[in-house]
């Protein structure tokens, strides 16, 4: 996995390497903005970071690779024994996944040799950003489904078979009760959740026949897909199947008319236990839309919008150096250019609670300080030793869920229009102030 990286984050640590620059150095990941119509984000992606620092090395035919490079031609072969050797040996201090958080606050903490620090950066900025989109897609979708139960199935339109895996598990911890993706189900015990698609409807010369032959074949599992040719004529179709059908599915059309005239007819039919799932280019928006309606739908599947999290697709997180020890001495470091300012040193993020323990305000500041809050970076690897209990994914969702219950409700609306209140320490401020003063003179 060494490799898994972009080419300068490699001539950057040779450059280290034959610098001898390599000083022991603090990064922390962030994200600067939130997305369009967020007003919070929920963490993800730990458990796979964690996989990473602690196998990170890189195989000889790596290092044979990097060494044929026209562009590593000069560089000492000291280097390439050291990479050969390499192995993550920093500290991690991340928030646990299912952690809600807020814009410019530090969700994973890196403190090691320099060319370890800068070697990771891409896969963690990677693999923690697009979990995070995905799990707070999902969470934003949940909500709106208000006690509904929301199912993945996005894996055909995520961007890759590798991205659907990684999507269906995200929206799981974000509060989805299973997902369509069979590996993710299979490698995570979660439930696996599908019904049929409407070539195998299309297959058969009659509608019933084919309802008629999957009920056969799971009889105790019975989900129709109804609007293969009319949704109307498909439900009573469905119905004549009786007691032994378990659902039905609507994939089209005017959803909230169509689920209310399908209700009818099999409440008609005595058929009250039968649910409607509805399906279709769903999000947040269109969800709660349909609950305002009253539409009788009790369970949502949804794919494109909530994998790709199509209304704002990339998470701007960014990973700076924000310390530097050199002969014994830290250093603070920070970045100042326009709209893209940093804040200094080692961070902690410290959050507030009120009477009711809802949240009520959180504060970055330095590491050493003494507040009455909960401190949200937790210790994750100490000189390259995991120290954390990894949650499986069944109590990172657990996790969220009650993180996401302490939000008060008005950071929870899907029009986006309160900003949660996030301050930085006096002590955090003067740092900085200092050294704007030092790099401005």
């Amino acid at each position: 996995m060494g490799i898994a990286t972009d080419l300068y984050q490699l001539t950057m640590a040779a450059g280290y390497f034959a610098c001898k620059q390599n000083h022991t150095s603090t990064f922390e990941l962030f994200v600067r903005k939130l997305p369009q119509n967020r007003s919070y984000l929920v963490a993800a992606g730990l458990e796979q970071a964690i996989y990473y620092l602690t196998n990170l090395s890189f195989p000889d035919t790596y290092v044979q690779y990097l060494q044929q490079l026209p562009l590593f031609k000069n560089v000492s072969g000291d280097f390439f024994t050291y990479l050969r050797k390499f192995r993550f040996q920093g500290d991690l201090f991340a928030v646990p996944e299912g952690t809600t958080f807020f814009a410019n606050e530090p969700i994973l903490r890196v403190t090691a040799p320099a060319i370890e620090a800068q070697i990771i950066e891409t896969y963690l900025l990677s693999m923690i950003c697009y979990q995070t989109l995905i799990t707070s897609k999902a969470s934003r979708v949940v909500h709106s489904a208000q006690g509904k139960e929301v199912i993945d199935f996005g894996t055909r339109r995520a961007h890759s078979p590798q991205a659907g895996v990684l999507a269906a598990r995200a929206s799981y911890i974000g509060g989805c009760v299973g997902t369509s993706n069979v590996l993710t189900a299979y490698e995570l015990g979660i439930p696996a959740i599908g019904t049929i698609a409407h070539s195998w409807i299309m297959g058969y010369e009659n509608e019933f026949k084919s309802f008629e032959d999957f009920q056969k074949v799971f009889p105790e599992n019975t989900t129709l897909l109804i609007d293969t040719y009319d949704s109307i004529k498909g439900a009573q179709l469905a119905a004549t199947i009786g007691k032994k059908l378990k659902g039905v599915r609507l994939d089209s059309g005017n959803i909230s008319l169509l689920s209310k005239k399908v209700r009818r007819i099999l409440d008609s039919a005595g058929l009250q236990q039968v649910k409607i799932t509805a399906s279709g280019d769903l999000n947040e928006y269109k969800i709660s839309e349909l609950l305002r309606k009253r539409a009788p739908i009790d369970s949502f599947g949804v794919g494109t919008e909530m994998v790709t999290s199509k209304d704002s697709p990339a998470l701007n997180g960014v990973y700076k150096l924000v310390e530097q020890e050199v002969d014994g001495r830290l250093i603070p470091k920070m970045k100042c250019s326009e709209d893209k300012v940093s804040y200094p040193s080692k961070k902690q993020v410290y959050r507030f609670f009120d009477k009711s323990r809802r949240f009520k305000k959180d504060i970055v500041g330095l590491t050493d300080e003494v507040h009455d809050a909960e401190a949200l970076l937790l210790p994750i690897i100490r000189s390259g030793k995991l120290l954390y209990p990894i949650p499986t994914v069944q109590k990172a969702q657990k996790f969220a869920r009650e993180n996401i219950s302490h939000l008060p409700g008005e950071f929870k609306r899907l029009d986006c229009g309160t900003s949660y209140p996030v301050l930085f320490s006096k002590s955090l401020r003067e740092i900085k102030e200092r050294l704007n003063r030092n790099l401005t003179v």
